[in-house]
């Protein structure tokens, strides 16, 4: 056999920096976005802020012929290439008659509550398909996570704390424990640095420059790599300069504290909407709500000197350029996700926007994600700390979801709408004979919604409502 060079075709996906700023701009909320926005305007001197362009207010409604924000940003700033899909303003049939305005549902007098790591992962694990017993293990393993994204907990120690109620070995904890590890943020349960790292390698393509060596390094040489340098890492996996050094820059690029990306928001920040779902001529229509972001342009002047620039100068000007179009277009994607995301909200949850929670339905982020072709954890990113103005008012876009229980009749019946069936029955009951937890359970069994008595204490604490003996001491 002799050596010999030949050409080959294929397609393989590379995380780009304009990909990474995508995946990152999506999970911010509205005022994370505009703070970062007006850094790479300080920073970058090819964007300026258009202050010709109107700037929409979260309360204004889309235009009554269809046009959406996002149609209307493409015209302004001409692109009209989408990284994910070609976006259509949609409208639906609303579903009944009634509803209102919320009196309580203006955005400016509505503050966000602070959403914390453990806040985030209760609500996907409740979403994903769990049994009882692997619901009550995960969510003693998200108590034990602690703020930066870490199970510091042994498995054993896991065990004590599920003891009584539950004998559980440390195989089926270490079995849930890699579902709670597959929730967002990715790297999130790991134990030490090195599984936090190879857990956000794993959910990279199979096919991503680097990423064979970088696990190795990191299963290997994660005590060592910093002090190795891309030479010294080269010579300890046999690897050519070249591989360690794109091995390296893919590992340099994972985050280290995962969890710290949640719950960031301060307690006393007001809500800023990033879509509004309104109602016209009896359909239900979606636009995204606009914000400073939405007068960003690039800067002609400089974009014109390029033309003349040589050198240095033309280097420098080129990238902050591409920067500043990369943006752009990771804004308008950004919109774009969230557009598909609301609209197959409101598509499912059509009946909670026009009757509130008992109407609510089942649905899982599992679910909205095959609907409109993108990943869960996708999915996940769009709603983190998102909100919506509805005509009930200003609501986490997190509202649309709730986990099933099957009912008598062979549906379902949503968490919430329980919870729901259990604020009425309490404020229906006598005061002086208050409903125990097992009355409730007999009533909504009654009801054709069977549900444990343990289920229904755990959704009355969710509601901050006392137990039957505090309430008969209130009242």
């Amino acid at each position: 056999m002799k050596p010999r060079l030949q050409t080959s075709l294929g397609q393989q996906l590379v995380l780009t920096p304009q990909l990474r700023q995508a995946l990152h701009m999506l999970q911010l909320s509205m005022p994370e976005l505009e703070a970062e926005i007006s850094d790479a305007v300080e920073s970058n001197p090819l964007l300026e802020w258009d202050d010709s362009a109107p700037v929409p207010t979260p309360g204004d409604a889309p235009g009554t012929d269809g046009e959406s924000a996002e149609t209307r940003h493409e015209e302004r700033t001409g692109a009209h290439e989408d990284p994910w899909d070609d976006h259509r303003d949609v409208a639906w049939a609303e579903s009944g008659r009634g509803g209102g305005e919320d009196p309580d549902g203006d955005a400016s007098e509505r503050i966000a509550q602070s959403e914390t790591l453990r806040d985030h992962l209760t609500w996907q694990l409740n979403l994903s398909h769990l049994s009882p017993r692997e619901l009550a293990i995960g969510e003693t393993l998200v108590d034990a996570i602690d703020d930066d994204g870490y199970l510091r907990e042994p498995l054993a120690a896991i065990a004590e704390a599920l003891a009584p109620e539950l004998d559980c070995s440390e195989a089926e904890i270490a079995l849930v424990l890699r579902r709670v590890q597959g929730l967002d943020p990715t790297g999130v349960g790991a134990r030490d640095l090195g599984e936090c790292l190879l857990l956000q390698l794993d959910a990279l393509p199979g096919d991503t420059p680097g990423r064979g060596i970088a696990r190795r390094a990191v299963s290997t040489l994660i005590e060592r790599l910093a002090r190795l340098g891309e030479a010294g890492m080269a010579d300890a996996l046999g690897c050519s300069l070249e591989d360690a050094v794109t091995a390296l820059h893919l590992i340099r690029g994972l985050d280290p504290r995962p969890g710290a990306r949640i719950g960031g928001m301060p307690q006393d920040t007001y809500v800023v909407p990033d879509c509004v779902i309104t109602r016209q001529g009896g359909m239900w229509k979606v636009a995204l709500a606009g914000g400073r972001h939405s007068s960003l342009t690039i800067h002609r002047g400089y974009e014109q000197m390029l033309q003349h620039a040589a050198g240095a100068d033309a280097g420098y000007l080129r990238g902050r350029l591409q920067e500043a179009r990369w943006l752009l277009k990771n804004i308008e994607a950004r919109g774009e996700t969230l557009l598909k995301v609301v609209h197959c909200l409101v598509r499912e949850q059509s009946g909670f926007l026009e009757f509130g929670d008992k109407a609510l339905r089942p649905l899982t982020l599992r679910e909205v994600a095959a609907q409109i072709g993108m990943h869960e954890s996708t999915v996940s990113r769009a709603v983190a700390r998102k909100y919506v103005h509805t005509p009930r008012g200003t609501m986490p876009l997190r509202a649309f979801f709730a986990s099933g229980i099957d009912t008598g009749g062979g549906g379902e019946a949503s968490s919430t709408a329980i919870q729901d069936m259990i604020r009425r029955l309490v404020e229906a009951e006598d005061p002086r004979k208050p409903l125990s937890d097992a009355r409730l359970a007999e009533r909504l069994k009654d009801g054709g919604v069977p549900v444990a008595r343990r289920t229904v204490a755990k959704y009355r604490e969710a509601l901050n409502i006392p137990s039957s003996h505090d309430r008969v001491r209130i009242a």
